[in-house]
């Protein structure tokens, strides 16, 4: 049987990252002609954050992103280069390897996000690896369409959805709704390693 190892990933920087999607973000406020000072009143984000994001300064949360988009009318996946529409066929099965880096702009200080699938039109699914720090407080419960599936790797993980609080420890998964408020935190001692699946793409 013939194999493939698939198309070879474009290396980019984490500082590449975070232009292009500060510049994608700059580009739909002013398309919308709005100021910063406008924008920051819509998502209820400072216009000093908004400033640094839209330069590539700052990484910004995903609850922060969605903030961001929903203030301009759209999707985070608006703010991601778009590939070439699917073709008629089936798409060719994509192929991660151990050593690809294809880590997200959107990581903070104390989240990690590495896409385990490229982006295309054809697929629904966003599988990720997601690497969260020791500390930090509870972040802010929020809600999208879809669902949501967590898998436990590594450390334990506080996940509360619609107000109730569940504890993920390595070989817990969790699977639900994602129209429900849901946030989560490691209030552990150690880094938490987890597979995430979504839907639909969220990039």
């Amino acid at each position: 049987m013939a194999t493939t190892n698939g198309p070879t990933p474009v290396a980019t920087s984490p500082t590449e990252n975070l232009e292009a999607l500060g510049a994608a973000i700059r580009r739909l406020r002013q398309e919308r002609r709005l100021s910063l000072r406008h924008l920051s009143g819509l998502s209820g984000l400072s216009i000093g954050f908004l400033s640094l994001v839209e330069r590539g300064r700052s990484s910004p949360a995903l609850t922060s992103l969605h903030a961001i988009a929903k203030a301009l009318g759209t999707d985070v996946p608006s703010f991601f280069t778009k590939q070439d529409p699917a073709p008629e066929s089936a798409p060719q099965p994509h192929v991660a390897r151990a050593g690809d880096d294809d880590k997200l702009a959107i990581a903070s200080s104390n989240r990690a996000y590495r896409l385990l699938s490229e982006r295309a039109p054809a697929l629904v699914l966003e599988p990720m690896l997601v690497t969260i720090q020791p500390g930090g407080s509870m972040e802010e419960p929020y809600s999208h369409d879809g669902e949501e599936f967590a898998y436990v790797l590594s450390g334990s993980l506080r996940y509360v959805v619609d107000a109730t609080e569940y504890r993920l420890d390595p070989g817990d998964s969790i699977h639900f709704q994602s129209t429900v408020p849901h946030g989560i935190q490691n209030d552990g001692d150690e880094p938490v390693t987890a597979v995430w699946v979504v839907t639909p793409r969220l990039f």
